[in-house]
């Protein structure tokens, strides 16, 4: 705690810290990973101000993450996420290869595989993490909750923009597979284990394999709420 946090500057030193040395293989030692981690937050500070929200979306929704300390430290999907903002500016930045560096440690390392094309919010929570799936042009907007197993892909070789759109609010359930260039509304809540091949309407809870409308969450947000059992829906 000392060495990785206590000793740094701010919040995006403290996590290129963290990173740094949880990465760090033959290529690139953990020194080299920090400065390039910290290059690419000082030049795109919004990496730190989304982080920050990321980081409060553990405390107040996760019941294992006791304090700010116990999410920073401990919950991988946290860094991850962290991990695809920093490799989300260089790939906008033309440096692809790099991009997918990281990438591939990020799979290795944390079993959560986000393609570094795709576009993510702040305020996300990615609970336990492992197994999670983000293909290219997914796009998973502010306040969105999900859990481990969750994949976000595609149909098969169709190229260009195949991947799902994640509205504000939405909470997806562990093991949930959504397939597809379709849309998840705003608030609505995708059941544990379900498959999504197609658009669910704003403030709809669907569940099955494929996935039908069963309900409307009884919240607006049923990310912020995290209630998993869809027979509480309104």
């Amino acid at each position: 705690m000392h060495e990785r946090v206590l000793r740094q500057s701010d919040l995006a030193a403290c996590i290129g810290r963290l990173l740094a040395h949880e990465l760090a293989d033959e290529c690139l030692s953990p020194d080299e990973l920090f400065k390039l981690i910290g290059a690419v937050t000082n030049r795109h500070r919004q990496i730190a101000r989304a982080a920050a929200r990321d980081l409060q979306a553990f405390v107040t929704r996760d019941p294992s993450s006791e304090d700010y300390l116990a999410a920073l430290l401990n919950q991988k999907g946290f860094r991850a996420l962290q991990l695809h903002r920093v490799a989300h500016e260089l790939w906008l930045e033309g440096e692809s290869t790099i991009a997918r560096y990281l990438h591939g440690r990020m799979a290795m390392v944390f079993a959560i595989d986000i393609h570094p094309a795709a576009r993510i919010g702040s305020g996300i929570l990615i609970d336990h993490g492992t197994g999670i799936v983000i293909g290219e042009t997914a796009v998973i907007d502010d306040d969105v909750s999900m859990l481990h197993g969750v994949t976000l892909g595609g149909t098969g070789k169709v190229a260009g923009d195949r991947h799902p759109k994640v509205r504000e609010g939405v909470m997806i359930g562990a093991g949930a597979t959504i397939l597809g260039n379709v849309e998840i509304g705003v608030g609505s809540k995708v059941a544990a284990g379900s498959v999504v091949l197609k658009s669910v309407p704003p403030h709809t809870t669907v569940a099955g394999v494929p996935a039908q409308i069963v309900g409307h969450p009884a919240e607006d947000r049923p990310s912020l709420a995290m209630v998993q059992d869809i027979r509480d829906d309104g």
